[in-house]
């Protein structure tokens, strides 16, 4: 099937949040894509946002399969306002982005967040009929005194992917493991063999790993 090429720009703008401007960048996918994406940062409290280096191979696996991508800081990062609130207003952040995308496509949303944005994305999207498949990048279970639940996993019915890092301090691989076996199928746990939290030396992996999920799953069998 003809595609359109993908257009090389982006676009910097502020996404209307709940309680002020976020700041957003989307990298322009192709016209005729049947789904766009949505790729959320790690906790701001420890420096992180949409441009850490996980975030952003992430956005590029989806992008280099013809998605149009968002990323955005979550309130009190960078230039978005409003303050840190340790999850809960961050999972409003999150369906602020989830509602700019549906009014700006009117097409199917695949989610990926790393560490924190995974904990708090994918609650978020969690049976959002908008939001056809969820990618959880370094989900933590304990990180510096933060203790993260997973007790809405249950509910969430979409198709998931799981990516960690088998030497990962903040999600040992026991107790990753115990907290997918939650979630209910089609799901897919893949582990990165020595790779830290940050998947340090094996982003290629991960990259990889994100499109191969998707093209099964999703893209090959839709264009």
């Amino acid at each position: 099937m003809k595609t359109t090429p993908i257009p090389p720009s982006i676009r910097t703008f502020d996404l209307p949040g709940p309680v002020g401007k976020l700041e957003a960048l989307l990298n322009q996918g192709r016209e005729d894509s049947p789904y766009c994406a949505l790729v959320c940062h790690p906790h701001p409290m420890g420096g992180g946002t949409m441009h850490n280096k996980v975030v952003y191979r992430t956005m590029k696996a989806l992008h280099g399969l013809g998605l149009p991508v968002l990323r955005f800081n979550f309130r009190g990062t960078g230039r978005s306002q409003g303050l840190h609130d340790g999850g809960r207003g961050e999972q409003e952040d999150v369906r602020a982005a989830l509602n700019w995308l549906d009014q700006e496509f009117h097409r199917p949303i695949l989610f990926a967040g790393f560490s924190f944005g995974a904990n708090v994305g994918v609650r978020a999207c969690c049976g959002d009929w908008r939001v056809h498949g969820l990618i959880a990048l370094g989900l933590p279970i304990a990180a510096e005194g933060r203790s993260y639940d997973y007790g809405y996993l249950p509910a969430c019915n979409q198709p998931k992917l799981f990516i960690s890092g088998d030497r990962d301090p903040y999600g040992p691989v026991a107790e990753v493991e115990a907290v997918v076996a939650t979630a209910p199928d089609p799901k897919q746990l893949v582990w990165i063999r020595d790779a830290d939290h940050f998947f340090v030396g094996k982003l290629d992996q991960v990259e990889a790993a994100i499109v191969d999920w998707v093209q099964r799953n999703f893209v090959v069998r839709n264009l």
